[in-house]
């Protein structure tokens, strides 16, 4: 519970962002093959309750992917690393058209890659494309030369590398910008931002929080900019169910006193 106490000098006026895979579910072999806990929707459920509904998702994944694995939640959610948002109020902000065709373009010119080696996983998103390659870990080194290759002919695109997998995705998206984004609105405004990740991909959510006068949280090992660690996913869930409990406590003490 250290850990949990660190971090809530004022619950109740905390915004929570977090990223999905490998944070609030384990990684697995593919993306489609992640198992998620029965009981994860209905804790989070809690969790945007007492937090005044100030929780979001930052995740890789796109927007429609976390309603899937979350239902019947519709959390505010920044997909793709944020080249979709969906606000708090539900309006769902999209990249630019020609970020789209930039995604479309480099996904073809690494099929024949990905043809040639069943192990190699293409990840299609709005805006941004994946190559995975962990059933293919001896294939790292073919999978950046070719989407290096791949994206110098895509103005504004960047290579962002994750847990066995290289992303495209344009320069003017990540998770920290949209964090940023979400500071800016109802419910998250004049609250103190905390992000929890455990990639590469989640450093940029980390700086931003912290710029924000929040904490960067980095579950597991790795160099990092985040200010503290917790070292698994149920580690992630112990402590959003902590934060609850903390909430509900201090809002029942306020009741009592009044």
């Amino acid at each position: 519970m250290s850990q949990i106490n660190a971090v809530a000098h004022s619950v109740p006026q905390l915004a929570i962002f977090t990223d999905f895979d490998g944070t609030l579910v384990e990684l697995a072999e593919t993306p489609d093959s992640i198992e998620v806990d029965d009981s994860l929707p209905a804790q989070l459920e809690r969790a945007v309750r007492e937090l005044d509904s100030a929780f979001a998702v930052l995740t890789g994944r796109e927007i429609s992917d976390i309603d899937k694995y979350l239902a019947p939640l519709h959390l505010p959610v920044a997909g793709a690393h944020g080249t979709q948002r969906r606000r708090a109020d539900g309006f769902v902000e999209t990249t630019d058209p020609s970020a789209v065709q930039g995604a479309e373009e480099i996904g073809h010119a690494v099929e024949p890659l990905v043809a040639a080696h069943p192990g190699l996983l293409l990840e299609a998103k709005q805006g941004a494309v994946a190559l995975h390659y962990r059933q293919a870990p001896e294939l790292e080194s073919a999978v950046r030369v070719a989407m290096e290759e791949a994206v110098q002919s895509v103005p504004d695109f960047t290579l962002v590398p994750g847990k066995m997998v290289l992303e495209a995705r344009p320069r003017a998206a990540n998770k920290g910008d949209a964090l940023r984004a979400f500071m800016r609105e109802e419910p998250f405004v004049g609250r103190t931002p905390i992000f929890i990740g455990d990639d590469t991909t989640d450093e940029d959510a980390f700086i931003a929080a912290q710029d924000l006068g929040g904490v960067g949280i980095k579950l597991g090992d790795g160099e990092t900019a985040a200010r503290m660690r917790i070292p698994d996913v149920a580690s992630v869930h112990a402590l959003i169910r902590g934060l609850g409990d903390i909430v509900a406590r201090d809002r029942d003490a306020t009741t009592t006193e009044h």
